[in-house]
């Protein structure tokens, strides 16, 4: 979805440039250009969730100063999260995953044993629909308490942290988000596990971006991801590294009192 966005943008900057030749006056030149840059700025700021144009965005704490970094996992819970499960728990570290509720629905059982093994649970939309980012204000708002619903049904526990599908911000999500006090989780290493399926050009990627402070990106949805979360857990150790949940990262509470 995040790629049509992006094709989207630049096609209609494209068009605009194409036809600015063709515009005789000095104002209605320097208008479109203003419209392009306009559309430039919006694209980045919708899709670069690092760069709060819509929402403060949690991304990484970039003061801290020990080896501790947070892994993240989006799109479960699925039977690839088991696998995920039983590595962390081998190198004792904690993750965070968030997760699409209509999983929840189909693996409730799973949902239950990562938090009982100390990991930390998040809201990732109800559907994870190709269209959410065209949603309304309302329709945002009922995917993610229709999520929140579900965690708390199966773990007891209303969480406060939300990560849009796709990493895309917009004015819809931010009225939502302002209805619903959720923080909003970004990352600051991304390792393209979604798009890619080459273990080693994932691990090369996560271990050139890893420093204190950061927070990974994963997808708890394949056995590439599975094999690479081993060897970087092992890099980790070997480097002395904690991986640690985002509350102790960040410095938040991810779940209501």
């Amino acid at each position: 979805m995040k790629h049509k966005i992006v094709t989207v943008f630049f096609v209609l900057v494209l068009m605009l440039l194409a036809f600015l030749p063709f515009f005789e006056k000095t104002e209605i030149k320097y208008f479109a250009m203003v419209i392009c840059l306009w559309f430039l700025i919006v694209f980045w700021g919708s899709t670069f969730i690092a760069s709060n144009y819509h929402v403060k965005t949690y991304c990484s704490n970039p003061l801290e100063t020990e080896k501790k970094i947070a892994l993240t996992f989006d799109d479960g819970p699925n039977e690839m999260t088991l696998l995920v499960l039983n590595i962390l728990k081998k190198y004792n570290a904690k993750a965070t995953f968030f997760c699409i509720g209509k999983n929840i629905e189909t693996h409730p059982d799973i949902l239950r044993q990562t938090i009982e093994e100390g990991h930390t649970i998040g809201n990732h939309s109800y559907s994870h629909s190709p269209f959410f980012d065209f949603y309304g204000k309302d329709q945002v708002i009922a995917e993610i308490e229709k999520t929140d619903a579900l965690i708390e049904s199966v773990t007891g526990k209303k969480t406060t942290v939300f990560r849009p599908p796709y990493g895309v911000t917009n004015p819809s999500i931010r009225r939502a988000l302002e209805v619903t006090h959720h923080k909003t989780i970004g990352w600051n290493i991304r390792s393209l596990d979604g798009v890619v399926k080459s273990e080693k050009f994932l691990l090369d990627r996560i271990k050139k971006r890893i420093k204190p402070g950061g927070v990974v990106l994963l997808h708890d949805t394949s056995i590439q991801t599975v094999n690479v979360v081993e060897q970087l857990l092992s890099f980790l150790q070997q480097n002395n590294y904690a991986v640690v949940s985002l509350e102790e990262l960040l410095n938040i509470k991810a779940y209501e009192n």
